[in-house]
């Protein structure tokens, strides 16, 4: 597809999404907020994952479709607001591709091999935040899932170097799991994983507690402790 073509679909899509939020369009679409449309993002984006890991073209294809509309209803509802708009958004990301990517966009930086450039993309990230660049906790949102936000956690703690200040493993949860031996070689496997974190599951669910909570809990706790006041 030539260039013009690709650039006519976006400004009709643009153009689409202007319509329905004007007064002769849509009530609905013209009635949303980033508020109200917060809900939407979670759900294209879990719609889209679920599409992905079941291997379907058609199905990434369409998913992709309704995340971007919906990042294309944001720029418009701030678009009205003269704040910025859906080009913006693609200039901002455009620049910070760059930036975090010398070693691509900078023929005279030296190559890196994979820790060297994960130190450097940390680096560059912490200099061009507004947050706190010590706390372990910037930059990890409250409505991820609970278990993705704690090994986030976990990773940012490794890498600090700071694995020491996590509570110790329970050597019962070890068991639970099935790894063979007790030396730090050891690695579990995914099946192994998946099924005690099922057993972990029938377990909340045998005391009526909510997983997700009690993890969402205990990562702020941790949080708490390995960022005291």
């Amino acid at each position: 597809m030539a260039l013009n073509d690709n650039s006519k679909n976006l400004e009709s899509l643009l153009e689409i999404m202007q319509a329905l939020r004007s007064p002769e369009g849509c009530p609905w679409d013209a009635g949303q907020t980033p508020e109200s449309l917060t809900p939407f993002i979670l759900e294209e984006a879990c719609e889209l994952i679920d599409a992905i890991e079941q291997g379907s073209q058609a199905l990434v294809l369409d998913e992709l479709g309704d995340l971007l509309f919906q990042v294309v209803f944001l720029a418009q509802i701030f678009s009205e607001r003269k704040q910025f708009d859906f080009h913006d958004v693609a200039a901002g990301i455009a620049d910070k591709l760059v930036r975090r990517h010398p070693h691509v966009f900078d023929r005279s930086a030296p190559r890196k091999g994979p820790t060297e450039l994960d130190e450097q993309w940390d680096s560059i990230k912490r200099s061009e935040t507004t947050h706190d660049k010590t706390c372990l906790a910037d930059h990890l949102p409250g409505k991820l899932p609970a278990l993705q936000r704690a090994q986030k956690l976990v990773s940012r703690v490794y890498k600090s170097n700071r694995q020491a200040e996590l509570p110790p493993i329970d050597p019962q949860l070890t068991s639970l799991i099935c790894v063979a031996g007790t030396s730090e070689d050891d690695r579990l496997d995914e099946e192994s994983l998946g099924l005690a974190l099922f057993q972990l599951a029938r377990l909340a669910q045998g005391s009526d507690l909510d997983a997700e909570a009690a993890l969402r809990k205990m990562t702020r706790k941790i949080i708490g402790c390995l960022e005291p006041d």
